[in-house]
């Protein structure tokens, strides 16, 4: 299932629902005392192919531990999000992401591999790197400066601490990569994750957000493929325990983590 279907389907999904019941979403409740994580994001966000515990489920557990408080998680990641189906969600004041955005004193945000969808097959087949996905990237450092803009907007109770991961890759990776992509098309994917990644820290560097690579440990994990789901394109069970420990070791000290 290509992640554009994905996003059809969920959409699809959402609309109807949303149709029937012809209500606003209910607002996501945090207990008093609790600390809140809301997960923005892609189809790496939700968890999809891993059958597990999500990243942002395992964060909770780990902030709860360090921290010895409550934790509530909200993960609204969206399988084919791209950055610019975000931004829209967040300025529909009366999307279940923009009200769960209104009180979070965490946000992790992983976005923009789907942004480069229509691109895939050139990429993957080494015919292109970046040269043809410049008008893309510049949209994706738009997109990305205004998600992280409303985010600020939304919430009313607090500033929160935002982190923005990078990808090890915008498409697949590991025996999968080897096996579906010549060499060119294996380093030109590479080379359009880094162009990628370049962005996302620059926003992030700007918004006085905080920026998690995930690029250099999973690209030096011993065999990436450990890390992946069978399709070579989302986290395993390990990925995602890799990706919430990155995030634990990226939260910022003014929240006291001690340890």
């Amino acid at each position: 299932m290509t992640r554009r279907l994905l996003y059809f389907l969920v959409t699809l999904a959402l609309v109807t629902t949303t149709a029937a019941a012809d209500a606003r979403p209910i607002p996501l409740q945090v207990p008093p005392g609790n600390l809140s994580v809301l997960a923005l994001g892609d189809s790496v966000t939700s968890g999809y192919q891993c059958y597990c515990d999500a990243f942002p489920a395992a964060y909770g557990d780990l902030l709860a531990n360090k921290t010895g408080t409550g934790v509530t998680v909200h993960n609204l990641g969206v399988g084919g999000l791209d950055s610019g189906g975000l931004l829209d969600d967040l300025d529909r004041s009366s999307s279940q992401m923009a009200q769960a955005a209104t009180d979070a004193d965490y946000v992790l945000l992983t976005i923009g591999a789907n942004d480069f969808a229509d691109h895939e097959d050139d990429v993957t087949a080494g015919r292109c790197t970046t040269e043809c996905v410049t008008e893309e990237l510049a949209d994706l450092s738009t997109n990305l400066q205004q998600i992280v803009d409303r985010i600020d907007e939304l919430d009313t109770h607090r500033t929160p601490e935002v982190l923005i991961t990078g990808y090890w890759n915008v498409f697949k990776d590991g025996e999968v990569a080897r096996r579906l992509y010549p060499l060119d098309g294996q380093n030109a994917t590479l080379a359009l994750t880094q162009a990628t990644n370049h962005v996302i820290a620059e926003v992030a560097q700007a918004a006085h957000a905080t920026y998690v690579d995930l690029y250099t440990p999973f690209e030096t994990a011993p065999d990436i493929t450990n890390l992946l789901a069978d399709d070579g394109d989302h986290p395993n069970a390990a990925g995602h325990a890799l990706i919430a420990n990155l995030l634990l070791k990226a939260t910022p000290a003014p929240h006291k983590l001690t340890g």
